[in-house]
């Protein structure tokens, strides 16, 4: 099993896993932290875990450039096929096998307006189960909620948290989820795209190292992540 995880800048993450791209939140265009473009990405599957424009982002042209199959719950997969986009619908709760993993789709805290006004069903975070057995869990965005402890009891490998604050979990929350959640390594992200979410991701890296097991990596956009 082979995996590496490229964080583009906000919540836009770029997964290779046995050879295939998922692309998660892909918000390129008009996104000041992206460190490459919408037209540079590979994508085999492209995951959208609510409506808001920061991370249904440029699903679209890169479905329709790369074929790819957009993965999210049943409102935002009957929009975009209105548009001529290959989905895959999937509700919280549910889960469902891909050529590159289990991938089941957890609560998440948050709204899911569309762009265009639409109702945009419930926001979701991503828990993925890979062949080899590895669990990654995409937070996505979302507030703090007792049930991570449960996502936890899966035993998870890898967590990726928001720590921006006003929009998501703040720092002091995020490292209220590692306790809850336990993970193995975590890596923070949606934070400092833009004033309002501005965050020292290393004081909060600190911090979780001091009072918890898991192992923290701070990326750049464009920075990559690999099990050791």
């Amino acid at each position: 099993m082979s995996f590496k995880l490229t964080w583009y800048g906000h919540a836009t993450i770029g997964m290779e896993i046995d050879g295939r791209h998922v692309l998660v939140d892909p918000f390129f265009t008009g996104n000041p932290a992206a460190s490459t473009s919408a037209g540079q990405v590979d994508a085999d599957f492209i995951l959208v875990s609510h409506g808001h424009g920061d991370h249904l982002g440029d699903a679209e042209p890169i479905a329709r450039r790369t074929g790819a199959l957009v993965i999210s719950n049943a409102e935002i997969s009957g929009w975009l096929e209105k548009k001529g986009v290959k989905t895959h619908a999937q509700h919280l709760g549910g889960g469902y096998q891909y050529p590159f993993g289990y991938l089941k789709l957890t609560l998440a805290l948050h709204g899911s307006g569309l762009p265009d006004g639409s109702e945009g069903g419930n926001p979701a975070g991503f828990l993925i189960t890979l062949n080899g057995g590895k669990k990654i869990y995409l937070a996505c965005d979302t507030g703090l909620f007792g049930d991570m402890r449960l996502i936890g009891e899966e035993g998870i490998d890898l967590a990726l948290l928001p720590i921006g604050d006003n929009y998501t979990m703040g720092p002091a929350d995020a490292l209220r989820a590692v306790k809850l959640i336990q993970p193995r390594h975590v890596i923070p992200i949606h934070y400092s795209t833009f004033d309002l979410i501005k965050q020292d991701p290393h004081a909060w890296a600190r911090q979780v190292e001091q009072e918890t097991s898991t192992k923290v990596t701070v990326l750049k956009p464009g920075g990559v992540f690999a099990f050791e």
